[in-house]
């Protein structure tokens, strides 16, 4: 099982996250988070948003530090990335 995080960058909710993924499979993913305690509230679409101060904890357990660009390659590679929906306009 590999699951991979990136650092802790992106602001939200008065604190600084990083995104764990896997490229293989949710399954895989949602699996490693539980073992890690996370709750699965903080999925979104195709990461788990995981706080800094948890990052060194994902780390131990085994996620591969990769950068952000890195993330999406291998959502994008693996098939697992799911864009945010965006609300269709209407034609005036």
């Amino acid at each position: 099982m590999t699951v991979y995080i990136d650092p802790p960058a992106w602001p939200g909710h008065g604190r600084v996250w990083s995104h764990l993924v896997s490229d293989v499979s949710y399954d895989e993913l949602h699996a490693f988070a539980a073992e890690l305690g996370v709750p699965r509230r903080a999925f979104e679409r195709d990461h788990y948003d995981i706080p800094s101060h948890r990052y060194a904890d994902a780390v131990r357990a085994g996620a591969v530090e990769v950068s952000s660009r890195e993330v999406v390659l291998l959502l994008h590679e693996s098939g697992l990335r799911r864009r945010k929906h965006r609300p269709r306009t209407q034609a005036p």
